[in-house]
Order: C-alpha cells, then structure tokens, then sequence
C-alpha cells in the first residue's frame, strides 16, 4: 500500500493531490493548501496560484483569512481565564458586561421588540462558550433581524465601523430572542467572548492572543492584521456569483497591514494565519493541552472544550449548522459515524471565507484546508469533502 511514517499511505495521498489538482484545474478554487498531519507526521499540499488567472503560486506558507475557524481560538483564550479563576464558567458575566444584564427575551422570536419577558437568569461564560446566550444569527425574515442589521450588528468578515465597546452596547440594546441557556444560536456568543476576555484581563483582546496562544505555540504568521513585508504572502479573496457560479474578487473594507477597529472573536475581522500556524493550534487541543513548550490548558479543560454540551432541544432546528453533531466551546463535535470522514470526538470547525480544520483522537488525526473562495452555504463544497475522504483514506494501518 506504500505506507509511510504516521500510518499514511503515500499512494493515496498523491490520490489526494491529483483530486485538489484536479479542483484547481476545473476553476472551482483559484488555489488550495491541503494539510494532513498523523502521528507525529505532516503532509502537505500546495496547488494553484494566489489570485484568479495565474500570478504566484500557492505555497505551504500562504496566509488565509480564517473566519469563522478563530471561534475555537477565543474558546481556549476563555478557558486560560477560567483555569486562572478570572473568569468561572457559571458566573454571571454582568460585572463585566453591563451591557447584558437585565436582559429582556422576546415572547416569541418571531414577534416585535417590544413584545418582551424578564431574562430568567443572566448570561454566563458557559452560555457564551456553547453558543446558548440567547441570541445569535436569525435566519428568518423576522423583526430581531432587522434590528440586528439596522444596528450594525452583522459583523461580517470585514467587521463592524465601531470598536468593541459600542458593539457591547448596541448588542444590550436589544432582546435576547431565547431565554439564556435554552436554545444554540450561531456566532454571536463568541464575540461577546472576546469583549469579556479584553475587560477581564484589562488588555486589548488581540494582544492576549498574541501572548498567551500565538507566542506559545510558534503561530508567527497569525494575527488580525500583518506587517507589511507579509503582504504578498495573503491570498486573494473570492467569492461565486450566485446567479452564474463564476468567481469574482471579492471586495473588503479594510487594509491587511492596519489593526481592525473590533477584533472579533467569532471571526470578522478575519485572523489571519497559514496551515503550519494553525496545525500548531489543532495539535495542542489534540495533545489535550500539551505543546512542545509545555502546557497551554489542562486536561481536563480541552476535554470540557471538545465535549457536546447541547441537548436534542437545544440542538433542533440547527441541523444546517452542526448535522448530526454537536457543540462544545466554540467548535463542532462528532457524534457517531455516519460519513467516512466524520466520526464519534471528532472536533473542529469551518471559516465562511474557504477554509476548515479538524481534529480526530481516535485517529491522531489533524486536516487543515485552506482555500480563498467563500462559502456559499453551511454545507461544505465538493472540494472540502473530497478533501476529508481522500485524508481518511489514506489511513493504512
């Protein structure tokens, strides 16, 4: 089967290569970075080019917009606070957010805003940790979804004109569409995250990243915004016209080499990162906290993080979201096998802008997939699940 070092069969994942390649070549994505990392041993794969009709080629160290894959990263900031007792999961987080206590709920989350209840509790870290706040992404055509909008609250990948502080308050000017603890709402709850991680430790939230995770773990290239001799290393962003199916560049608000005005915790802003970067990150929660250096978490803390905390109730009408799965602190869980490449503690998640990371115990398995082309939907491209079943795949023991 022409095994190599990790359990990996060479022969498939050149499989692996010619299938992406193959991606590139038909234009699904101007180019891709394609990580596979078992036991102690990396693969990886660079194909394509930075920007749409050729220009440099993609590399191992090209950076990307990581979205929506920043949420683990504040979940494991919350949970370095927690373990030094400077925040604690049930705590009310009102000392701290003022702007969130004596929330109101709406009476139904389809109704008008001043169709309201008392919040039967306050908001704790743990509801902001499991996405169970009480507020979050609306699908619907509903009134709390205008009001989101109208607000500024729709944070996006280039991120709001205002700085944490009026996010906070134009988010507590609103009500809750749940009761907290109740229901799992995308997104939100990892943003209120990084404004509690910036009071809590009286620091800006970027530069706590940066010393207590980036600097850590060996995450050079990872960071809201990059000097200027990084530039010509961030791929070009692309997203499908909807109508036509034909990539376009996508436009952005900001400049790369500037600090954002709100860095996200949920991800818009993008973070910017490689694959090795972000390896780094997946193989200290794979390691249960461990990383060459030393200790970042606990045990038992990565254990809580990569642990389904929702309920069937909490879960429904998520399905488009979390599957068959569930979620812990600020990722997916797997919870049984019902794909090739999705299987029981498998844990990780997806950025909007193209890219995905996961992590399975069972299989001392890592995959990172980085591509510059947005997602269209929560359901991945053809790309990322030939990606995951090509690595699955591989596996030759």
């Amino acid at each position: 089967m022409g095994e190599q070092a990790g359990g990996l069969s060479q022969m498939r994942l050149e499989r692996m290569r010619e299938v992406l390649a193959e991606a590139v070549a038909d234009g699904d994505v101007p180019g891709v970075v394609a990580l596979v990392h078992r036991r102690g041993e990396t693969h990886v794969t660079a194909l394509g080019t930075l920007e749409l009709g050729g220009g440099p080629p993609m590399r191992r160290d090209t950076i990307f917009r990581l979205a929506s894959m920043m949420k683990p990263i504040t979940a494991a900031a919350t949970m370095i606070l927690v373990e030094e007792c400077r925040l604690r999961l049930d705590d009310p987080v009102d000392a701290l957010l003022p702007e969130l206590a004596g929330s109101r709920v709406l009476r139904r989350p389809d109704g008008p805003l001043d169709d309201t209840v008392p919040a039967e509790r306050a908001i704790t870290a743990r509801d902001l940790l499991t996405f169970r706040l009480g507020t979050g992404v609306v699908l619907g055509d509903w009134p709390i979804r205008r009001a989101q909008a109208e607000a500024g609250l729709e944070i996006g990948p280039d991120g709001p004109a205002f700085g944490p502080d009026e996010w906070i308050k134009r988010l507590g000017a609103l009500p809750l569409v749940h009761q907290p603890g109740t229901a799992w709402m995308y997104d939100t709850g990892a943003d209120v995250l990084g404004v509690l991680i910036a009071r809590a430790t009286g620091q800006p939230f970027a530069d706590f990243l940066r010393e207590r995770i980036f600097e850590p773990l060996g995450m050079r290239d990872t960071g809201f915004h990059l000097p200027r001799e990084k530039l010509d290393r961030l791929a070009v962003p692309y997203a499908a016209d909807p109508r036509t199916g034909a990539l376009a560049r996508r436009p952005e608000r900001r400049e790369w080499d500037r600090p954002p005005v709100f860095p996200s915790g949920s991800g818009g802003p993008s973070l910017l990162s490689t694959a090795d970067d972000y390896l780094a990150f997946c193989r200290m929660l794979l390691r249960k906290g461990r990383y060459d250096g030393g200790r970042l978490l606990s045990r038992p803390a990565v254990e809580l993080m990569i642990s389904d905390h929702l309920t069937p109730e909490q879960k429904a009408g998520n399905e488009m979201f979390l599957g068959a799965g569930g979620w812990g602190f600020g990722l997916a869980v797997g919870a049984r096998r019902d794909d090739l490449a999705v299987g029981p503690g498998r844990f990780g998640w997806s950025g909007g802008l193209g890219t995905e990371a996961y992590a399975d115990p069972a299989e001392d398995l890592i995959g990172v997939l980085l591509t510059q082309r947005a997602l269209g939907s929560p359901l991945p491209p053809r790309v990322f699940q030939d990606f995951w079943t090509l690595a699955y795949a591989a596996i030759d023991d």
